[in-house]
């Protein structure tokens, strides 16, 4: 029976290699075993159910810095902002070129010494050279140019000549200068041509200054929104320039406009903001009046100059309103018992009510000043008239100087009777 066994020797061989097609059942065996040796005892808790994957949306982002909000750092609301007086920052010019050439968003931070910009680097440079031989200090700026419209690429406008001159290229540009800014005279070439308006300039150099790039194009956009719903189109001209100086004080805008002389002047603000727009339209190129607390400066005026104009204006301001305030109080009706509430049958106030609806208590003498005057007004406006001059200057030391004339003379009246009486 046990013959049928194979005898089994005392030292077992080493099993044969695995073949490379048995390694992989082994190895997942293995991975296997190590997972279940992992997981926990029957007297272990069970394992939580998994969470559901959460949706790439509803994802939490990671933290990471706040991102700075431009325009609390370079526009209008950064903490600089009218902070410095305006008064007299502007340079030194009598006369103000510009160079009609592509748009802020191509322009490189130093646009005058730029290689591949050839006519804004040569006409610069040949001013420059010329500087001493030029009649007037001139400065130069460069604005937005398009070809087919009215400022085309290589226009070039002066100011206050207001004269425009079309289609400067670099081969022109000595003989250029040579004719206009040393000799002041025409450049025939240019086809030079007389314009009209006023002109807005607005700096947007965005690669040379952040705050010009941020503060520019927003009020361009608001100048032109109010230009078009004035219906000033043709009128008013809006562009963006380059960089003017003093980059602290943007939103900086240029005005070129006539005075009631016919004389142009070009007038500079800065700290401007969207809202100030409309202001400046209506004053300064509606009214011509500038608009002081925005003010740099002016063409044609130093440095000492622009602050003394200021100071000037601010004087005559003042002066202005306190003889305003001085006229207005000489008859005050919401004064106590004021001239225009009555006086004992004494109005000096004019109602403009017809006749028939005037209050039938009121004097004869009040109603007869009703709609015979000032038929334009509104219907029920009132207007307050000036004292009669006796009343107006009569004080109350008067009124006692009168009183002491009249005792006096009854003193000496009754003096006499009782000296006669008894003689």
């Amino acid at each position: 029976m046990l013959g049928i066994f194979l005898k089994v020797p005392k030292q077992f061989p080493f099993p044969p290699p695995l073949l490379s097609s048995q390694r992989a059942p082994t190895r997942r065996l293995l991975l296997l075993l190590r997972f279940l040796m992992a997981s926990p005892t029957a007297g272990d808790a069970p394992l939580a159910a998994p969470a559901p994957a959460a949706d790439a949306t509803d994802a939490a982002l990671p933290a990471t810095a706040a991102v700075p909000d431009p325009d609390a750092e370079f526009g209008f609301q950064r903490a600089e902002v009218g902070k410095e007086k305006l008064a007299g920052t502007v340079g030194f010019h009598e006369r103000h070129v510009f160079l009609c050439y592509k748009g802020p968003e191509v322009w490189p931070s130093h646009l005058e010494a730029a290689d591949s910009d050839r006519l804004p680097r040569l006409l610069a440079a040949a001013i420059k050279a010329r500087k001493s031989n030029l009649k007037k200090t001139t400065k130069l700026t460069i604005c937005e140019g398009e070809d087919g419209t009215e400022s085309s690429n290589g226009d070039v406008l002066i100011f206050p000549d207001m004269i425009r001159y079309k289609g400067l290229t670099h081969f022109d540009v000595e003989n250029f200068v040579e004719e206009v800014l040393v000799k002041d005279t025409e450049w025939l070439p240019g086809s030079p041509e007389a314009i009209s308006g006023s002109f807005v300039f607005v700096c947007a150099h965005g690669s040379r200054d952040k705050r010009c790039g941020v503060c520019g194009p927003a009020l361009i956009e608001r100048f032109k929104e109010e230009i078009n719903g004035l219906g000033l189109d043709g009128q008013v001209a809006v562009s963006g320039c380059s960089h003017v100086g003093g980059h602290k004080y943007a939103g900086n805008v240029i005005i070129f406009r006539s005075d009631d002389k016919g004389e142009v002047t070009g007038h500079w603000y800065g700290y401007v903001v969207p809202d100030d727009v409309p202001l400046l339209l209506h004053k300064h190129i509606g009214q011509g009046e500038i608009v002081d607390h925005l003010w740099r400066g002016q063409m044609g005026l130093s440095v000492e100059q622009q602050k003394q104009a200021l100071e000037l204006r601010s004087m005559i301001t003042g002066a202005k309103e306190s003889e305003s305030a001085t006229n207005g109080a000489s008859c005050n009706p919401t004064a106590a018992g004021g001239c225009c509430q009555g006086n004992g049958g004494f109005t000096c106030c004019q109602t403009d009510l017809p006749k028939e609806k005037q209050d039938k208590s009121v004097a004869a003498e009040q109603n007869q000043k009703g709609s015979e005057k000032e038929n334009d007004s509104q219907k029920g406006h009132t207007k307050t008239c000036s004292m009669p001059n006796w009343f107006e200057t009569w004080e109350r030391a008067d009124t006692y100087a009168a009183l002491a004339v009249v005792a006096a003379a009854a003193s000496v009246f009754v003096a006499f009777r009782i000296y006669k009486n008894l003689n």
